[in-house]
C-alpha cells in the first residue's frame, strides 16, 4: 500500500531556535562551572528585545546577557536591517528551583540515597530502520536542507540569505519502503535585492538537487520554493519565539509520539530531557541488533520518585521475538532512574548548544546515540 509522510525542519535562525540555542548555551556556561546546577531556562524573544526567566540555582555565576548575545552572533543576527540583532535589549527575571520540588528530587520517595524525578511525566523514545541512523528519513532530509540553507549562507556562495528558513520533505511509502520524493518545500529568508528568478533557481540547483538522493527524485516530484514570494522580513523581527515549540522537529518529526515536555533550557534532572535521551539510545540499539524494524518506548515517572511508574515498548509488529522478551532485556541492561541516567550518558557535562540546532537525536556522537554492543548481543541471542 503506497501512503504519503511529511516531516519539517528549521534553521538556527528560526525566532524559536534562536530561544532554544540561548537557553541552551545558558545551560552549558552553568554545568561547566557547577555540574550540579538545576536550570529550567525559558526564553522569548521579540522584535527588538530579549526576555530571560526561569529557575536556576547554582554556585556558577554567569553572565546570561553576554550568552544570549553571542549565541545571537553566531547565528548572523547581526545586521540592523534584519530589525533583530546582537545588540538588542536583553532582560532577565531568574529565581532559584521551588523548594518543594528540589525536596523530591534531592532525595527520592523510593530511594532515599537516589534522586527523584524532577516532575512527573511521560517520555518517548524511538528508531526505525529506513535511514543511516536510523531516524524516519522524511526528517533527515528536511534536517539536511536547512543544514544546507545556513552552509550556503555562512560560506558566503549564497550571499543573500538570512538567517531565518524552513524546510518540508514529503516522502512515498509503498509499505515499509521509502520510494521515492513527493514534494519539497523551502523557505529562505533572504536581501531584499535578490529576484524571485535567483533565488529559486539557486536553492532548487544547489541546496535541494545538490543535497537530498537523487534516486529518489522523478518528472512528478513537487519543488516549493518560497512560494508566497518574498520573504525579507524573519526570524524575531517578523515572529515573536519561544522556547520549546519546536518539540517535533527536535526529535522524530511526527514518526513518533512525543510526551509534551521540551528539552532546551532544562538541566539532565528534568526527566524530560535525560529520560528521552535514554529510551532513544534503547530504541536505536534494538533496532541495530535487528529484532526489530521499529521501536518506540514510553516510559513514565512521578515527581520526586526515582524509579519509573511504567515502561511499555511498541515493535509496530516488525518484532522478531515478542516484546515482554525484549522488555525484559531492557531491564536487565539500562537502570532508568535519573542519576543512572546521567551517569551513563555523561549528562552533566556541557553539550547542549549543539542540541538546539539541528535536534537532539540523529547525530552520531552524541553519547546517549552510541549503541550498547552488549545489550545487542544480548538480543541476538533471542533471535
Amino acid at each position: 500500500m503506497k501512503k504519503l509522510f511529511t516531516s519539517e525542519s528549521v534553521s538556527k535562525g528560526h525566532p524559536d531556535k534562536v530561544c532554544d540555542q540561548i537557553a541552551d548555551a545558558i545551560l552549558d556556561a552553568l554545568l561547566k562551572e557547577d555540574p550540579d546546577s538545576r536550570v529550567a531556562c525559558e526564553v522569548t524573544a521579540e522584535p527588538g528585545r530579549v526576555h530571560i526567566m526561569g529557575e536556576i540555582t547554582s554556585k556558577a555565576t554567569v553572565d546570561y546577557k553576554a550568552i544570549a548575545r553571542e549565541v545571537i552572533r553566531e547565528i548572523g543576527y547581526t545586521d540592523e536591517a534584519l530589525g533583530f540583532t546582537d545588540k538588542c535589549e536583553i532582560t532577565s527575571t531568574i529565581h532559584k528551583q521551588s523548594p518543594d520540588i528540589s525536596m523530591g528530587v534531592d532525595s527520592s520517595y523510593d530511594e532515599k540515597d537516589s534522586s527523584g524525578a524532577g516532575d512527573q511525566g511521560i517520555m518517548f523514545g524511538y528508531a526505525i530502520d529506513e535511514s543511516p541512523e536510523e531516524m524516519p528519513l522524511a526528517l533527515m532530509l528536511a534536517r539536511k536542507l536547512t543544514y544546507a540553507l545556513t552552509e550556503k549562507r555562512e560560506s558566503g556562495e549564497l550571499s543573500y540569505l538570512r538567517p531565518d528558513g524552513k524546510s518540508q520533505v514529503t516522502v512515498e511509502y509503498d509499505g515499509r519502503t521509502v520510494t521515492r520524493i513527493e514534494a519539497v518545500v523551502v523557505s529562505a529568508q533572504h536581501d531584499e535585492n535578490v529576484s524571485m528568478e535567483q533565488l529559486r533557481s539557486d536553492i532548487k540547483e544547489k541546496v535541494i538537487l545538490a543535497t537530498l538522493p537523487k534516486e529518489l527524485i522523478d518528472e512528478n516530484t513537487k519543488f516549493y520554493i518560497n512560494p508566497t514570494g518574498r520573504f525579507v522580513f524573519g526570524g524575531p523581527a517578523a515572529d515573536t519565539g519561544l522556547t520549546g515549540r519546536k518539540l517535533i522537529v527536535d526529535t522524530y518529526g511526527s514518526k513518533a509520539h512525543h510526551g509534551g515536555g521540551a528539552f532546551s533550557g532544562k538541566d539532565p534532572s528534568k526527566v524530560d530531557r535525560s529520560a528521552a535521551y535514554a529510551l532513544r539510545n534503547i530504541a536505536k540499539s534494538i533496532v541495530r541488533s535487528g529484532i526489530a524494524k521499529e521501536a518506540e518506548l514510553q516510559v513514565a515517572y512521578a515527581i520526586g520518585v526515582a524509579k519509573p511508574v511504567s515502561l511499555e515498548l511498541d515493535t509496530f509488529g516488525t518484532g522478531k521475538v515478542d516484546e515482554d522478551k525484549i522488555l525484559k532485556v531492557v531491564e536487565k541492561h539500562y537502570d532508568l532512574r535519573p542519576d543512572s541516567i546521567i551517569n551513563r550518558f555523561e549528562l552533566k557535562k556541557p553539550q547542549y548548544l549543539r542540541t538546539a540546532k539541528y535536534g537532539h537525536f540523529g547525530i552520531e556522537d552524541y553519547t546517549w546515540e552510541k549503541v550498547d554492543d552488549s545489550f545487542i548481543e544480548d538480543l541476538k541471542k533471542l533471535f
